[in-house]
């Protein structure tokens, strides 16, 4: 398959080249570069996709969903309602959104009955139109804790462990553990409160590390936050940097963030300009402030949306990247944070994220140029996932 276009972004910087092309063979991608260049590797037999007005660039990665959820007024209510099967077909579903809109790699943080993880597999093989999942099975909550209803909860380093090893032995590429609660949860921990004493936590990174899986911790509070850092987590989630009163960035510990590494994903939601009418102007504003501050700081932040709760739904991710832009992010950057920087996150840098020959073919085309403008994110032509063309129904 031979893809031609205007402009293609590739390599690791994603650099435009200007009348580029792709060449893809077996779902790998062979080789890129200028068009006269390219389409002398082309086979006289291999379909030709041309794209005048139009970018080709990598295929977006979320790092953040959870597709058991279905955004609606109480996602967690529609849950408990569902049987599994049920469960399962709008699971597809979201899958087959977030494709539709040139999402070809999802991390899912909060699965039930291992459903996420059958998904994955059925995608994988094809039989089913999705992007990758990168499941974190059932996330480690303690006793009546944050999402405790997706039946992850654990009393003691013991329980913990064992739950680590279950994830695992399942299929799991991620660990997810809840440290602060959170607003989902009914009756639950305060999302600023944390929910793991230190030992504990840093029992569950152990557990994760000694079997070579990243952890993800889902925090909000600034103590929350603090806890996950010293205990060696790889990915914070939302770091909101919450207290009872407000919010508190720590100086030292964002350091801390950006000497060790740690990938942070906000988590925005689509409807991010929603939040001064549901938080207040002063608090909204704080939130936004966090992430300036950590995007100032050289934090490595990575796109995900939190796609099924409530308000965000599974085609919302270039709307979550125009909250970066609004922020004074340079448009380069958001579009790393949203393919090669979410796939290091993810531990698939040298699989995907990027247009360079051998990586896998994982491709968005669509019109214009989001480098000069991120709205082109939405005008979707085509998608291409390992290899495999689909195309939207209806164009978002």
């Amino acid at each position: 398959m031979l893809i031609t276009a205007d402009r293609v972004l590739a390599g690791p910087e994603a650099r435009a080249i200007a009348d580029g092309a792709v060449l893809v063979r077996e779902g790998t991608i062979t080789c890129v570069g200028p068009r006269e260049e390219v389409q002398r590797h082309a086979r006289p037999d291999e379909a030709r996709l041309s794209f005048p007005g139009a970018t080709v660039l990598p295929g977006l990665i979320d790092a953040h969903v959870h597709l058991c959820f279905d955004a609606g007024q109480d996602p967690v209510a529609t849950l408990q309602n569902q049987d599994d099967e049920a469960l399962f077909g709008d699971m597809k579903a979201h899958a087959e959104q977030l494709l539709s809109i040139g999402v070809t790699t999802a991390r899912d943080l909060g699965d039930r009955n291992g459903l996420a993880l059958r998904l994955g597999e059925q995608i994988a093989a094809g039989t089913i139109d999705g992007p990758r999942i990168v499941s974190a099975a059932t996330p480690v909550t303690p006793p009546g804790g944050h999402c405790w209803f997706l039946g992850g909860e654990v009393s003691g380093i013991d329980e913990i462990r064992s739950l680590v090893k279950s994830n695992i032995a399942a299929g799991a590429k991620v660990i997810k553990v809840m440290e602060t609660g959170g607003g989902l949860t009914k009756g639950g921990a305060k999302s600023w409160e944390s929910q793991f004493f230190p030992d504990e936590l840093a029992a569950l990174v152990d557990e994760a590390h000694q079997a070579g899986l990243p952890v993800a911790a889902h925090a909000h509070g600034t103590d929350g936050i603090v806890a996950a850092v010293e205990a060696g987590v790889d990915t914070i989630e939302h770091c909101t940097w919450m207290t009872p009163t407000g919010f508190e960035v720590r100086e030292d510990v964002l350091a801390q963030i950006v000497e060790k590494g740690i990938h942070i994903c906000p988590a925005v939601s689509p409807h991010w300009r929603m939040l001064p009418q549901i938080f207040g102007a002063e608090r909204a504003e704080a939130m936004f402030d966090a992430v300036r501050r950590m995007a100032e700081a050289g934090a490595r932040l990575i796109a995900g949306t939190d796609a099924g709760v409530q308000r965000s739904g599974f085609d919302g991710l270039p709307s979550s990247l125009a909250f970066y832009e609004h922020l004074g992010v340079p448009a380069q950057r958001i579009l790393a944070m949203a393919t090669s920087e979410a796939a290091r996150a993810l531990g698939l840098a040298e699989v995907t994220g990027q247009l360079t020959p051998g990586f896998r073919a994982d491709l968005l085309v669509v019109e214009g140029d989001p480098l000069t403008d991120l709205s082109a994110l939405k005008a979707v032509k085509t998608v291409i996932a390992a290899g495999r063309r689909y195309e939207p129904a209806v164009n978002a």
